[in-house]
């Protein structure tokens, strides 16, 4: 496994941070367009204009996910192969006017066309951004690095609630989803300024290929790591995908809330998860370099991070507002100790960085799984039950699968293998101790 200690210095990757803080803005980007739907949904306006159910808005909020995560794996082998830059522009172009043009929709099946379009491309995002970070971050700054970037898709949704709420209140669901496409346009200029080709050079290209050849699907998929990272992001994602897709209609069915009161209290449980991401990938990496072993260091974040996220049932149970408001925005908060830590863990400690893109991909699937089955799933069992009290407690039991597969499974010796022999053998890291070693054939 190819590991550093250091920040790359190479060609392209001049500043680091200042192209992690672009990744983590494109991140935040994503997260407005794919959850401003969220706050349509809750809109009773946007809601009668296309006559639709709690099971119609559980399809819709789902429609995003099955694209996604049916191109994850075709993202994640073109940066693999061709790099960053072009591939990441041309889908951010495309799904910022996909979202503006959502705004321009009559049709229930117009509507659905420009989710299920905004999914594909939006797919490029994660295996994009973690082919980027592992190709210019060490492992000493890879949990700091994994929990900037890892802001941005908190804050997507903290940020876009309220203001997609505020739009809406103030102009018109058109109006929210025509502002928040056009708005994010803005993005390109300096990504396309600063950042450049990652494979610029025909040689170069085709030793992309052949180290990303290095590494077999057949492999990867008979790892029980990429399967525990799959586990462990379906889990993960099950939880988030529901507070992005399902949080404002149930502070205002359930919980009485105002529109635009849903869309703060929903800022408030990103915000918080947001810090929480940064600051238990900060702490663990200050922890690894005192010498302590990664592997182990970033696995008790990820179980402490999915034990705190169970809080959210004490939520759904209790009959005072205050103290639902209370564990609804800690519950999501403390999750974030699993962020940065289980994406690193997944994606970057323990996976060929000549596999990066692919392996996401393939884990992506899962986080797409989740975002799919926890907003239709969440719609039917409203339909069926009422309330928000059965959806709740689904989130507690696959919390609990979370915390179980990081113990059981994410372990090194079960990593992806590099299947070329020609291939120098990889470090890896054992878990137990706090250097490499040198894995033998």
């Amino acid at each position: 496994m190819e590991t550093s200690t250091v920040v790359a210095k190479k060609p392209g990757a001049a500043y680091p941070w200042i192209i992690l803080a672009l990744l983590s803005m494109g991140l935040l980007i994503s997260f407005v367009d794919r959850t401003s739907l969220s706050s349509a949904l809750a809109d009773k306006h946007f809601v009668s204009d296309f006559g639709l159910t709690s099971v119609d808005r559980g399809w819709l909020n789902s429609a995003f996910f099955w694209t996604y995560g049916l191109m994850q794996l075709p993202m994640g082998w073109v940066v693999d192969r061709y790099g960053v830059k072009w591939p990441y522009t041309v889908c951010f172009a495309i799904w910022c006017v996909a979202t503006a043009a959502t705004g321009l929709v009559t049709a229930l099946g117009a509507l659905l066309l420009m989710r299920l379009l905004i999914g594909a491309t939006e797919a490029v995002v994660i295996p994009a951004s973690y082919r980027w970070i592992g190709n210019n971050f060490g492992e000493n700054h890879k949990g700091f690095a994994v929990g900037l970037f890892a802001m941005g898709g908190k804050f997507g949704p903290a940020i876009g609630a309220p203001i997609a709420a505020w739009l809406i209140v103030n102009y018109s669901w058109k109006f929210m989803f025509l502002a928040t496409g056009l708005v994010g346009m803005v993005w390109l200029m300096p990504w396309l300024f600063m950042v450049k080709n990652d494979f610029p050079s025909r040689e170069e290209l085709a030793t992309a290929k052949r180290k990303a050849s290095s590494v077999t699907l057949k492999n990867i998929l008979s790892s029980p790591v990429v399967w525990g990272g799959m586990i462990n992001n379906f889990c993960y994602g099950y939880f988030t995908f529901y507070c992005m897709t399902w949080m404002p209609a149930y502070l205002v069915e359930q919980r009485g809330l105002s529109l635009q009161k849903s869309g703060l209290f929903t800022f408030f449980s990103f915000a918080g998860i947001a810090l929480m991401a940064t600051f238990g990938g900060w702490a663990a990496d200050r922890i690894i370099a005192r010498g302590h072993n990664a592997v182990t260091v970033r696995k008790a974040f990820v179980v402490a991070g999915f034990i705190g996220g169970c809080t959210v049932l004490l939520g759904a149970l209790t009959d005072s507002l205050q103290a639902a408001l209370f564990w609804n925005v800690l519950s999501l908060s403390i999750l974030g100790l699993a962020t940065a830590n289980n994406l690193a863990l997944c994606k970057l400690t323990l996976i060929p960085k000549q596999a990066i893109g692919l392996t996401t991909g393939v884990q992506q699937l899962a986080t797409s799984l989740a975002g799919g089955v926890s907003a239709s799933l969440s719609g039917w069992l409203l339909h069926v039950s009422g309330n928000y009290d059965l959806p709740m407690m689904v989130i507690f039991v696959f919390l609990l699968i979370g915390a179980t597969s990081t113990v059981v499974l994410l372990q090194p010796k079960w990593a992806p293998k590099v299947s070329d022999e020609a291939a120098p053998s990889p470090p890896v890291i054992t878990e137990g101790s706090g250097i490499a070693k040198t894995a033998a054939h």
